[in-house]
């Protein structure tokens, strides 16, 4: 089957970009996958339209609405399912109709949201995130997507949400937007933290002592940016030799006298 060139260069890119955040941390599946979920869709990492986690891929809200957009979607309907609704106790359900063509029967997808199963960082914002689920899984539903959302997880305190929060508050010089094709340092370093299961507080430390400052936020691009490719390959080589290493600076300061 003949490729367009367009999505020749997206796979490709895509390929690139993965192996340089994940490395060899991507197994063939994956690699297949990729490929397939780029030609198919045309999901971009570069966007965020699909992220890798754990051992699967996920698609974006960005990513799912950027796909209804190529695709002329003619419309999406979101209500509340009101019985399921209860604003005292934050907890909403909604549902999705999304219409491919403006004669379709529409594909309907549900979302809820509560405080138990969403981040802490969106407390508050359950109805948001409620809707947002149900378009996504109308969207899926429209253009066959397997894949299921970022917005649908519930995470617990000390996962992606709560990781991306700890590196957020303490890599401002790494808050820079997306550079020939390069994902932010902030974000090229957390990839690192998920892949490799490592505790982001003391990657903070290890981080701050080898760039030499007080802080992360302190340190300079160029040392977080050799930082970064100091712990990948220390990751790769030696991951047992990383969690010590890492464990050093696990130890509170000692109260001066």
């Amino acid at each position: 089957m003949r490729i367009h060139s367009k999505h020749r260069y997206l796979v490709a890119s895509n390929h690139k970009l993965a192996k340089q955040i994940w490395g060899d941390g991507l197994d063939p599946l994956q690699v297949r996958s990729l490929g397939e979920i780029s030609r198919f869709f045309g999901f971009s990492i570069v966007m965020r339209d699909i992220l890798l986690l754990e051992t699967g891929w996920y698609v974006t809200h960005a990513g799912l609405i950027r796909l209804a957009e190529r695709r002329y979607c003619a419309g999406i309907d979101v209500e509340p399912v009101r019985e399921f609704c209860d604003p005292t106790a934050a907890r909403w359900a909604f549902k999705a109709t999304a219409y491919k063509t403006r004669s379709s029967r529409g594909f309907v997808g549900h979302g809820d949201a509560n405080p138990s199963n969403v981040s802490s960082l969106v407390r508050g914002s359950e109805m948001r995130v409620a809707e947002t689920r149900a378009v996504n899984r109308a969207l899926r539903k429209a253009y066959g997507i397997g894949l299921c959302s970022i917005e649908e997880l519930g995470w617990s305190p000390r996962t992606l949400d709560a990781d991306r929060t700890n590196l957020n508050a303490t890599t401002a010089n790494g808050n820079h937007d997306h550079k020939n094709g390069q994902p932010r340092l902030r974000d090229q370093l957390y990839l690192l933290i998920r892949q490799h299961k490592l505790d982001p507080n003391l990657v903070k430390a290890y981080a701050a002592d080898f760039c030499g400052a007080q802080s992360l936020r302190e340190a300079s691009r160029e040392s977080v940016e050799s930082f970064i490719a100091e712990l990948a390959a220390f990751a790769k080589k030696d991951r047992d030799g990383l969690i010590c290493k890492l464990n050093s600076y696990d130890h509170p300061a000692e109260a001066t006298p």
